[in-house]
């Protein structure tokens, strides 16, 4: 089956980020099992350099390699979520999710525009998302205090309808994955302007799941899954 990442109708995309990250150990074959046993239509993954699936700029030796990753998930009729953490290795990821039959269940996305542009010069077809912010250094895991985060993402929040189509034309990306801080309606609305769908990144709990759906979101990217496919079916619109 073709993935269709627009939510014309009914619930949005559940994606598990890192896998269930929240119940197993982030990139690791536990979690990308705990997230395909709680229901999601894909797992996100990071891969890094040497094609080893890993957040880390130097991976870990026993950080699994893509090719196991995608075989796990065309396995079990799951979706595959690529993204690259560095530019350079578009080519060597392309086609390892064509090797695993997964090219029509695969999303690629990235936080540098000259990797997204790569991918659609590649592959035409392939969906590629393009990420805002860049959380190069995981600041979205720092416990900032609450009045400094509100009062930025606020201001930031108003201002991303304008950037919106700025971040798909520089990237020729397909798709916008946005943090969830950042989701608006008028966000959205920008986005789909330009039949671009929107991933909502990274919602763990029932009310910013119910944000992100009344915003329009087109998937929900959690770090435990098995929270979101709940709150969606406790929600009218869902």
């Amino acid at each position: 089956m073709t993935l269709e990442l627009r939510r014309t109708d009914g619930r949005p995309l559940v994606i598990g980020h890192r896998g269930a990250s929240a119940r197993e150990p982030e990139n690791t074959v536990q979690a990308f099992r705990a997230a395909i046993a709680a229901g999601v239509d894909l797992v996100e993954f990071d891969v890094a350099p040497g094609l080893r699936v890993t957040h880390d700029p130097v991976p870990a030796a026993d950080a699994p390699m893509l090719d196991e990753v995608l075989d796990l998930l065309a396995g079990a009729g799951v979706g595959a979520h690529v993204d690259l953490k560095q530019p350079g290795f578009e080519l060597e990821a392309v086609e390892a999710i064509e090797r695993h039959g997964l090219a029509e269940r695969a999303l690629v996305s990235t936080a540098f525009a000259a990797s997204a542009r790569r991918v659609r010069e590649l592959r035409p077809q392939l969906p590629v998302a393009i990420g805002y912010p860049r959380d190069r250094y995981r600041i979205s895991r720092f416990a900032w205090p609450k009045p400094l985060t509100t009062a930025g993402a606020a201001c930031l929040r108003g201002v991303m309808p304008a950037r919106v189509p700025l971040l798909l034309r520089s990237s020729r990306a397909t798709v916008l994955a946005l943090h969830h801080t950042l989701c608006s309606r008028a966000a959205v609305s920008a986005a789909h302007r330009r039949g671009a769908p929107v991933l909502g990144w990274t919602a763990n709990d029932a009310g910013t799941v119910e944000r992100l759906l009344e915003a329009g979101v087109d998937a929900i990217v959690s770090d435990d899954p098995q929270v979101v496919v709940a709150a969606l079916a406790t929600l009218p619109a869902a």
